[in-house]
């Protein structure tokens, strides 16, 4: 399939379960409410070592939030839910309890309970305080600047990691322009996240290593570095960068829902702004049951 001089390649995205949630931290302004947010997401691109994935969705306005405050919307993802309670707990714990004027809500209503504020309120060494509003219970906990609010339990639910594109371009320029542009689109869809910096991942990586230690390596197959080297390099010479963009989302509808946009992005700049090719990656189906055919999805967006 070609598409403004583009191919589009007759693969798939493959992509896995995994738990999720999403968090509102709200602030006197949005600027701390975002220094919160940024925080409590660092070191968050990836479970093979960061423990969760994780991202602002959406900045919210007073009239979006719990309190009637500016706010951040969070989405945590994580393998399993024991790995997600505790990434929830150490990221506010350290990064929005301990931010100016921030408070903290779940952002999800249905779904097995976990701990937000319910263990934090113990920062208050006795002094803090509980409020039942409409049967959810909050929690007050006294800080410098006032008070901590936490609501104590958020919601865990389902939810779909690893969504991909693989962004084939002419040079730098052109792989990061397309990455950019397709970025800028997907954060209008509701429900997802890129974890990786920026949106984008340039270190993309396969299953396993030559070396026994490592359960992942870089993707030799996509290194242009290594075009005539690689056993099985799937690029041709006039391919000198290539960006990957990584999605979680809620649902598979909605990671599906954002490569469409992803997609669209990208079709729209075109072999004349350097962008050759547009791949996915997966494992042949063996690593997760969600496939995302770049075609078929091309086809729904049109």
């Amino acid at each position: 399939m070609i598409k403004n001089g583009v191919a589009i390649d007759d693969s798939f995205a493959e992509a896995f379960p995994m738990k999720a949630t999403r968090i509102v931290v709200t602030a006197h302004t949005i600027e701390w409410a975002r220094h919160a947010a940024v925080s409590a997401t660092g070191f968050a691109t990836s479970v093979i070592a960061c423990g969760c994935e994780a991202g602002i969705e959406a900045e919210l306005d007073a009239s979006q939030t719990p309190d009637g405050r500016p706010g951040c919307a969070v989405l945590i993802f994580a393998m399993s839910g024991k790995e997600l309670t505790k990434q929830i707990e150490r990221r506010v714990g350290q990064c929005v309890l301990t931010c100016p004027t921030t408070a903290v809500y779940a952002g999800i209503a249905e779904g097995e309970a976990v701990a937000l504020g319910k263990n934090l309120r113990f920062f208050g060494d006795g002094w803090q305080m509980s409020k039942v509003i409409a049967g959810v219970r909050y929690w007050r906990v006294p800080v410098m600047d006032g008070e901590f609010v936490a609501q104590e339990t958020t919601a865990v639910t389902k939810a779909v990691g690893g969504g991909n594109l693989l962004l084939l371009a002419r040079d730098t320029d052109a792989a990061l322009a397309a990455a950019s542009a397709a970025v800028c689109a997907m954060k209008r869809v509701p429900n997802v996240i890129m974890p990786f910096p920026g949106g984008v991942v340039r270190s993309g990586s396969k299953v396993g290593s030559k070396y026994a230690a490592l359960s992942a390596s870089t993707n030799d197959a996509y290194c242009p570095s290594l075009v005539g080297l690689a056993p099985r390099s799937e690029l041709t010479r006039d391919v000198r960068s290539v960006l990957e963009i990584v999605i979680d989302g809620l649902t598979d509808q909605d990671v599906a829902t954002a490569m469409r946009a992803g997609l669209d992005a990208c079709v729209e700049i075109g072999a004349a702004g350097g962008l050759l090719r547009i791949s996915a990656g997966n494992y042949g189906g063996k690593l997760g049951p969600f496939h995302f055919h770049l075609r078929k999805l091309m086809e729904a967006a049109s």
